[in-house]
């Protein structure tokens, strides 16, 4: 008998909290169990935190569950306060509506919709044309606001003051629970540890409505040993779509991550079996260097595909090990005339993207935070021509430890 899915994600590190833990286990293990996740649709591309959530839905899609990917077209619109200290700004439908079309688009890479396997979903279908009285009479009178209140998710904007608007968030996830629930008998609620409270209304409004018990399950969020969220660079938001940040920039994220962090996750973003991410995550000293790479591999591979990962892998090994030059790098062409006329490594941070503007570019190499082919650059005035290429026809910037970006002529 295969192993109960419950135990899978327990061992492998996703859950953090149940509403019923031994029902929810027996059920997972027993028959075929149709569960929700929504993704707000704030951005046109998901995100490395979301990716947490999608290999948790992998893992219950492969043990015969039934995901609804529950998009947020109407959520959105208001936006969730949970872990936010300010409110959201406030997006357009047409944005909005575009966001939740790529959203689908790449959760169709990692999830089987074909044949009923896995649904789709948004909840402006029933959201934006509600009569706000009824809604008030069907719902509103099974909320109490003096729990609302002291929910963790409105506790944290109490300060800088919550408005009336986003009060309504938790109201409206519970009915999107108790609208699934009566359309596919979706039973089940999964989403990150800050959706507890939301999630919890949706089981208490399904057992006021129908009077029938329904379930929450939470997952750990991903975070730094500091406690932040991961999936933060200075650039900002690692992205799982290629074009927003590329798949060698992805590799590098998780290559270059806490010692302290990648059993973690091991466990929870790669499909390789627990003894060897035990294995792994216990190497010492500098060994553990070759579990990052296993790591940073084995979800490019993923989120990206294995022919792009052996890609960036290869040129990642090509800098690092061989101090090498690789097709694989990214990559900037200049014009010769354009290069000859001299370009001032301010402008060249900045058009390669590795440094937002020009004044954190300044910042950098006033540091001593740049290096033109190995030489360390320390007067941000300096110009490189195509003379300076090396015998490859490559100019290497390498920013800090881990952002590497080569110029090269157009042939």
């Amino acid at each position: 008998m295969s192993q109960n899915v419950y135990d899978i994600l327990l061992e492998r590190g996703f859950i953090e909290q149940t509403t019923h833990e031994q029902e929810i286990r027996e059920l997972l293990g027993k028959e075929k169990v149709t569960f929700y996740i929504g993704f707000d649709a704030t951005a046109d591309s998901l995100t490395a935190g979301h990716f947490l959530t999608i290999m948790a839905m992998m893992h219950m899609q492969k043990a015969g569950h039934r995901p609804i990917a529950l998009l947020g077209g109407g959520t959105t619109m208001i936006g969730d306060p949970s872990g936010k200290s300010d409110m959201r700004n406030m997006m357009t439908r047409e944005t909005i509506n575009h966001n939740a079309e790529c959203f689908y688009r790449q959760l169709s890479r990692f999830i089987d919709f074909d044949n009923n396997h896995a649904m789709i979903e948004n909840n402006a279908d029933w959201l934006l044309d509600l009569n706000y009285v009824e809604f008030l009479r069907e719902i509103g009178v099974h909320f109490s606001v003096n729990k609302m209140l002291a929910a963790d998710c409105y506790k944290q904007r109490m300060e800088k003051g919550l408005t009336f608007f986003e009060f309504n968030y938790m109201l409206m996830q519970s009915y999107d629970f108790w609208k699934l629930y009566k359309k596919h008998n979706c039973i089940l609620e999964l989403g990150g540890n800050d959706q507890w409270s939301n999630i919890i209304g949706g089981v208490e409004l399904i057992r006021r409505k129908e009077g029938k018990q329904a379930y929450g399950l939470t997952f750990k969020l991903l975070t730094t040993s500091e406690g932040v969220k991961m999936g933060k660079t200075m650039k900002g938001a690692v992205w799982l779509n290629p074009e927003k940040t590329p798949p060698y920039e992805f590799y590098q994220y998780w290559r270059n991550i806490e010692d302290v962090k990648v059993e973690e996750c091991l466990g929870l973003l790669t499909f390789i079996p627990m003894d060897e991410v035990k294995r792994l995550g216990a190497l010492p000293g500098a060994e553990i260097n070759k579990a990052k790479e296993v790591l940073a591999f084995e979800i490019t591979k993923i989120v990206h595909g294995e022919e792009e990962a052996v890609k960036v892998q290869k040129a990642a090994k090509a800098l690092f090990e061989n101090s090498g030059r690789s097709d694989d790098i990214p990559t900037t062409l200049y014009e010769k005339d354009e290069l000859d006329n001299g370009i001032d490594l301010i402008t060249l941070l900045v058009d390669t993207k590795l440094c937002p503007t020009r004044s954190e570019g300044r910042r950098l190499i006033q540091q001593g935070g740049v290096t033109v082919n190995d030489i360390k650059i320390t007067d941000f005035n300096q110009k490189f021509t195509s003379g300076d290429l090396d015998h490859n026809g490559v100019l290497l910037i390498k920013k800090g430890k881990k952002g590497y970006h080569q110029i090269k002529l157009t042939r």
